[in-house]
């Protein structure tokens, strides 16, 4: 088959021909119909979290199922899925306890899944590997969706919805009448201004550097904008919560003055949401004393903290109520032989998502 091979880090990825094997025990084919491009996968294309090349990254990936491996249950050949990140073995601590985000078993990227003709491993990039025209991943990774989704929709469900919505309503648990500020809205940003939106907040307030991107949000969701580098920020979101400051806050930029500035907007017993990612190495400081006296939470959040198999099919539903918007996410659409493009497009900072539409 044909797959978008990495052989360099930061450099363009070449459309060759690899080895896909056959699915293992629990595991499934899937042919991938449309893969969106994330920013996680820009950061490993650019080398800034660990990997091994040649690879083949993707991981917002959807399509229907080709094979099942053995012990494989309640999916069939021919059913629509989304294809997600999050591989969950079922029996370690974080799985038993209904986290199967934070699975503790070790998986090897390198086992062979994907290989070159020459028998070269390739790296199954984020234990998903959608830059190609079929994936092979374990059952848990996958979701089935109403064969009328759009495939290019389903693909935002496998991480930039779910990152977004799910850090609102599963890891904050956000409230009916809660205040909440969403920092950054790019693609996950305006997700968690649905997810505020869904979760009944009262006010829901974006902050961002770009005009366009303010103007979004208040389609999303956002009752209020700030321009991030307006002066008397803390001010003005004081000014907006009874002087109380946020119940939330949640940082959705891999900025580290994001992640600074971020407390401040709380209010006291508040918390602060983490879910951009920075690069590795890049800290925050944080001075122990204010948090203490504040009574605040500084809260990671990853993937947002999502049960793939009860998670997607409830976003799915609130897009056919039409409570979530979905089509409204897509800022374009590439054919496979255009991938370089959806993705420098993507570096640019202005999209929400560039999707990938498989030929078939």
């Amino acid at each position: 088959m044909k797959a978008a091979v990495c052989r360099a880090f930061g450099e363009k990825l070449t459309i060759e021909e690899v080895v896909l094997r056959a699915p293992g025990a629990g595991e499934v084919q899937v042919t991938v119909e449309a893969v969106a491009i994330c920013h996680s996968d820009i950061g490993f294309l650019d080398g800034l979290w660990a990997g091994q090349l040649p690879a083949v990254y993707g991981h917002e990936a959807a399509g229907r199922i080709a094979a099942l491996g053995d012990g494989v249950q309640g999916l069939a050949v021919g059913d629509a899925v989304v294809v997600s990140m999050i591989r969950a073995c079922g029996q370690c601590r974080a799985c038993r306890t209904g986290k199967p985000f934070l699975c503790a078993t070790a998986y090897n990227r390198g086992n062979g899944v994907l290989s070159l003709p020459d028998g070269t491993v390739v790296e199954q990039g984020l234990s998903t590997a959608g830059f190609a025209e079929s994936c092979v991943v374990h059952a848990s990774q996958v979701a089935k969706v109403p064969d009328d989704l759009p495939m290019q929709l389903g693909a935002l469900l496998a991480c930039g919805v779910i990152t977004g919505t799910g850090a609102v309503i599963n890891t904050a648990q956000v409230a009916p009448g809660d205040n909440v500020v969403v920092i950054g809205a790019g693609g996950v940003g305006l997700n968690a201004l649905q997810g505020a939106k869904l979760a009944g907040a009262n006010k829901i307030i974006a902050i961002d550097l770009a005009e366009e991107k303010l103007a979004a949000a208040l389609e999303f969701g956002a009752t209020d904008t700030l321009r991030a580098d307006m002066k008397g920020l803390r001010r003005a979101v004081m000014g907006l919560t009874d002087g109380y400051g946020a119940d939330h806050v949640f940082v959705a930029v891999g900025a580290i003055a994001a992640y600074a500035q971020a407390p401040s907007l709380a209010c006291k017993g508040g918390q602060v949401v983490m879910v951009g990612m920075p690069p590795s190495g890049v800290k925050m400081e944080v001075e122990p004393v204010i948090v203490a006296a504040t009574a605040q939470t500084l809260k990671g959040s990853f993937m947002g903290a999502t049960v793939v198999q009860r998670d997607i099919p409830y976003l799915v539903e609130m897009w056919r109520q039409g409570r979530l918007k979905l089509e409204e996410l897509v800022t374009q659409t590439y054919r496979f032989e255009q991938i370089n493009e959806a993705i420098a497009d993507a570096r640019q900072g202005h999209v929400r998502r560039n999707v990938i539409l498989m030929d078939r």
